[in-house]
């Protein structure tokens, strides 16, 4: 393995790497804080280790010991978005050359109420009513503010853990569940056990403690929410084992036993995470009608890049994760319905690119496939552009290299070499021509550098296959051209022949006569599929129609999807009548949000202090 600087880790993962970790977790609802207990195994990889670094933010530290021993300890200076580093000196020296290659630290801590990996709910923040809520969500660099830890993609563990919580509720983590007991030092508790035998990163360590009910919807598939989404969500994700069966049938035997489906409260900030054994998804993503299962093939293909193949470091090789899944997330979409489907998605991904070329500027570092992450934040660096640029150079790939068959068999075989490790650029790219030996002169014909280390949009736009894309673009052309006395010729069984993906691409923006016309004719208002009712509201925001104003802002605050949320805001903001009542509104439901999604939207409004 090629040691890579992990610009966003205060750890050296050359002295020495974590193996595994023990967590024993006391859950507080009351205080907003887990007491912990953790003991990692580190094995020695240099001579004579005498301290080691790890990552740390916010946490009270109590006590520091190694292989039993009291071990000496202090935070270093508090960076502003890294955190603090915990410094320990070992009260021996250890050599990699003598018979103890691994050293045990255990360390007692507490997190901090305003932990940016955990979100409190409060019972009124939850469907139920009844009973407060926690999750986590530690991708990419907020694991070090639940455990003092490695918190760097370049070091994988196992992970075993137990967690008290109070006896009415029930925790899961992105492991195997290994049974449960009444929590022996206080009656009112339980405790919850897990094993995670596969090794991953510490930003794939996933805790969730609420009023949880599950269904089963496979042979190692059950769906885990609050019971007022349990049944709906069952039914959402039938398709799941199907999903998981194609998913091995391309990329090889699915290594970790259970996988499972857990809907999280609205505040959830992303459209799903892959936490190993238990997806977290956002219940924006039911529809009704599954037309939006599609980011559990997403998440199922992290299962094998990301989760199994995991980038090394955040900076600049992040596409290696989010690209490859997005492919094999296509793939998927192609052996369950069609070919047209997959051509179709790219298309909706080439837009999605455009657009974030457009927020963060053509010629912004940020928009290279590569980017250099150096004092930047990944959290603000975070956009389509690893997954769409890198779908993209991918397709490219596989349309130079002999169509989709042919470089399936590349992806599978380099998942298989890379497997239960990690992997850089460099090493995708080499094994690239390895494996297309026979190739290497196309390859070579490949502008690498365009592709890589320059900003603004993929230098080389893919030829899609527009059948699918035709029907609605062409009822988009038929509203962009109309005259007022053309209007007659709408009804609403225009949008009838279109499905839910089709809709949603169909959408553009259009004048205020013309999108109050269109409410009228297809009553878009009305629809509960989130993602055609979010890209709508954006339209009629941005027709300056003021009647949508407090619709947009319904939708901002009643979810947190960074994806719809931060559109909605920022439309209603540039809306310069209601800049003020934007502001208002997010300061009044800040509270409600994650906090990572929080900070975006301070960013996004200018607000300041």
């Amino acid at each position: 393995m090629t040691p890579v600087l992990d610009p966003s880790s205060f750890s050296s993962v050359s002295k020495c790497a974590t193996k595994h970790l023990n967590l024993i977790y006391h859950v507080e609802f009351d205080r907003r804080v887990l007491k912990g207990k953790v003991a990692l195994t580190v094995e020695v990889l240099e001579d004579k280790l005498s301290s080691l670094t790890l990552d740390s933010k916010d946490l009270k530290i109590f006590k520091v010991s190694a292989n039993g021993q009291a071990a000496q300890f202090a935070l270093g200076t508090k960076h502003k978005f890294k955190g603090s580093p915990l410094e320990i000196t070992l009260p021996f020296e250890l050599s990699r050359y003598c018979h103890k290659l691994h050293v045990i630290v255990e360390i007692e801590y507490e997190t901090s109420p305003s932990a940016t990996a955990l979100q409190w709910l409060t019972p009124t923040q939850t469907a139920g009513k009844k009973h407060p809520y926690l999750f986590s969500q530690c991708q990419a660099t907020h694991c070090r503010t639940m455990i003092p830890c490695q918190d760097s993609p370049s070091v994988k563990h196992t992970y075993y853990a137990q967690v008290s919580v109070p006896r009415e509720l029930v925790a899961l983590m992105s492991a195997l569940h290994d049974g449960q007991e009444p929590d022996p030092s206080d009656s009112s508790r339980v405790i919850y056990r897990f094993r995670q035998p596969v090794p991953m990163p510490s930003y794939l360590i996933a805790i969730v403690v609420g009023a949880l009910e599950s269904r089963e919807i496979g042979p190692r598939s059950r769906v885990w929410s609050e019971k007022e989404y349990v049944d709906e969500a069952a039914f959402e994700f039938s398709e799941t084992e199907t999903m998981l069966k194609t998913a091995e049938s391309l990329a090889g035997p699915y290594v970790w036993g259970q996988y499972d489906v857990l809907v999280l409260p609205p505040s959830f900030p992303y459209g799903g995470m892959e936490n190993p054994c238990l997806t977290f998804v956002t219940p924006t993503v039911l529809a009704g009608d599954r037309s939006l299962a599609g980011v559990i093939a997403h998440e199922i293909s992290h299962s094998w890049t990301g989760n199994l193949v995991t980038n090394r470091t955040w900076e600049g090789i992040f596409w290696l994760n989010e690209g490859h899944t997005v492919y094999i997330e296509r793939m998927i979409a192609r052996c369950m319905e069609s070919e047209q489907l997959r051509q179709f998605k790219g298309i909706g991904g080439w837009k999605e690119l455009q657009e974030s070329v457009k927020q963060f500027g053509a010629n912004n570092v940020l928009t290279n496939l590569v980017p250099n992450l150096h004092e930047v934040d990944t959290d603000e660096a975070f956009s389509s552009v690893p997954y769409e640029k890198g779908f993209a150079l991918l397709y490219h790939l596989e349309e130079l290299l002999g169509g989709p068959e042919v470089f399936m068999g590349f992806v599978k075989s380099y998942i298989q070499l890379f497997a239960y490790g990690t992997v850089t650029t460099e090493e995708w790219k080499n094994y690239l021509f390895t494996y297309f030996k026979d190739k290497v002169d196309i390859l070579n014909k490949v502008d690498w550098n365009a592709w890589m280390h320059t900003p603004g949009m993929a230098p080389v736009k893919p030829q899609y296959d527009t059948t699918m894309a035709d029907a609605c673009t062409a009822l988009c052309q038929r509203w962009v051209k109309a005259k007022e006395e053309d209007f007659a010729s709408f009804t609403e069984a225009d949008v009838k022949k279109l499905n839910s993906p089709q809709l949603i691409e169909f959408m553009e923006p259009l004048p205020l006569s013309h999108v109050k016309k269109m409410q009228e004719v297809y009553q878009l208002n009305s629809v509960k599929n989130a993602e055609v009712r979010f890209r709508w509201l954006r339209i009629c925001v941005k027709a300056h129609w003021e009647e949508a104003v407090p619709l947009a802002l319904k939708m901002a605050t009643e979810q947190g999807r960074m994806k719809f949320t931060r559109p909605l805001f920022k439309e209603v903001y540039n809306f310069s009548k209601y800049s003020d009542e934007a502001v208002k509104t997010f300061k009044e439901n800040r509270g409600a949000l994650h906090p990572v999604t929080a900070m975006m939207v301070v960013k996004d409004l200018k607000i300041n202090g």
